[in-house]
């Protein structure tokens, strides 16, 4: 009986510490803000942050707008920011990709084994008349022996 009590007990405790932790969560966020009262309206500062609204209270409720320079800032940054993930998109969407010039450019399998065969020739031939040269200097007069000076 008693294991029963202890159940209903934690069932029925389980809505009250969810609302204790979302109160906890709401005092949290309540200080990111701190509101300062002027002759106009407040002035709301995100003390993370440090940005700045303007606000009005109209029918209970407060209207808050960033100031006019933070907007202007606001924007510039976000339209930066735009310029720079299509850049990266387009990066990104071209890794990988051989472009077409170059693509074309590249010779097929047969010609490249045709190129190898031509510098295989070429260097045969360029080796062949190395050796031919050093043929002929061997046949040349020797050069005299340095005296040796000690």
């Amino acid at each position: 009986m008693s294991r029963t009590r202890t159940l209903l007990v934690a069932v029925a405790a389980v809505p009250f510490l969810a609302i204790a932790a979302s109160s906890g969560a709401m005092a949290e966020e309540t200080t990111n803000y701190s509101l300062e009262k002027t002759d106009t309206g407040y002035i709301r500062m995100n003390n993370r942050t440090g940005e700045m609204s303007i606000c009005q209270e109209k029918s209970g409720q407060l209207n808050c707008k960033l100031a006019a320079d933070e907007r202007r800032a606001y924007e510039e940054d976000v339209a930066d920011l735009k310029t720079r993930v299509a850049k990266l998109e387009d990066t990104v969407a071209s890794m990988g990709k051989i472009p077409p010039v170059v693509r074309d450019a590249l010779p097929s399998d047969e010609e490249f084994e045709k190129g190898m065969n031509y510098m295989e020739k070429f260097m045969r031939r360029f080796m062949g008349i190395a050796k031919e040269f050093q043929n002929d200097n061997s046949g040349a007069k020797p050069q005299q022996a340095q005296p040796q000076k000690t």
